[in-house]
């Protein structure tokens, strides 16, 4: 007896789903609860249609509970192994080209966004409210995603940006805390907090010329790298916190100038 469907079915579903989904699911058939509550188990965009595929598939295969969640939690392991390999890939901003195909920075910022499961660290210099970034992320917080935001400041710009704070483009996701170098705490007054990137989970790091507004992810010509796997985005992350720890970036209550 074959189980290729089933199998197509799981391999869609870790593309879409990711390791620590799937084996949310694996637990699930294990347990033998309601099948109709399995789509339910994870409240994330695209779980219940992979879980449905992956249950359908199953039934039609004839695969008994235990080996489809083992596996499920096999499928699950190559996902994390898979993820220690370092992919790169370039995203533009700004007019595309028919004989040159990319990827969209507007597109990778969200999915980098949706693809966190625990953490997410953002940095940017300019940030307005761009709508389908603050979607994202107000889904992740929904999620138990924990969202920390560097910008600049108003101050710290020096008269470089103007308008409101770009702390305030943040507003609309309540979980997130704000941070910020604080302008005594630089080495030259003419320093700027100038760096874009965006990590998930230690794992995916975005970095890009684009800063968090809709010129940055749509309009301007800007360019950058998504890194998949590899050290670069535990290494990104691990610099932040520990300019966090030092007191090199501090705490910022949206609309504080300082």
């Amino acid at each position: 007896m074959t189980a290729e469907r089933f199998e197509r079915a799981v391999a869609a579903a870790a593309s879409e789903l990711g390791a620590v989904r799937l084996r949310s699911l694996a637990a699930g058939i294990r347990e033998g609860g309601p099948r109709a509550a399995l789509p339910g188990l994870v409240p994330v965009p695209g779980f219940a249609e992979a879980a449905r595929a992956v249950l359908a598939a199953q039934t039609a295969d004839a695969v008994p509970d235990v080996e489809a969640a083992a596996y499920l939690r096999g499928v699950a392991a190559g996902c994390v192994q898979q993820a220690d390999l370092m992919r790169v890939e370039s995203v533009w901003s700004g007019p595309t080209t028919h004989s040159v195909p990319v990827r969209a920075t507007a597109q990778a910022l969200v999915e980098v966004i949706d693809e966190a499961e625990a953490e997410l660290v953002l940095v940017t210099y300019s940030a307005k409210a761009y709508p389908p970034a603050i979607a994202a992320l107000t889904a992740a917080a929904g999620r138990g995603v924990r969202i920390a935001v560097v910008v600049e400041t108003l101050r710290g710009a020096g008269g470089a940006l103007g308008g409101d704070e770009p702390a305030a483009a943040f507003a609309a996701v309540p979980t997130a805390r704000l941070w910020h170098w604080p302008s005594g705490l630089r080495p030259d007054r003419r320093a700027k907090m100038h760096a874009k990137i965006v990590i998930a989970d230690r794992r995916i790091l975005l970095l890009s010329s684009a800063n968090l507004t809709h010129s940055g992810a749509a309009g301007n010509i800007e360019a950058g790298l998504v890194v998949r796997g590899g050290t670069p985005p535990r290494r990104a992350a691990e610099h932040i916190a520990e300019l966090q720890a030092n007191g090199v970036l501090t705490r910022l209550e949206t609309g504080v100038s300082t």
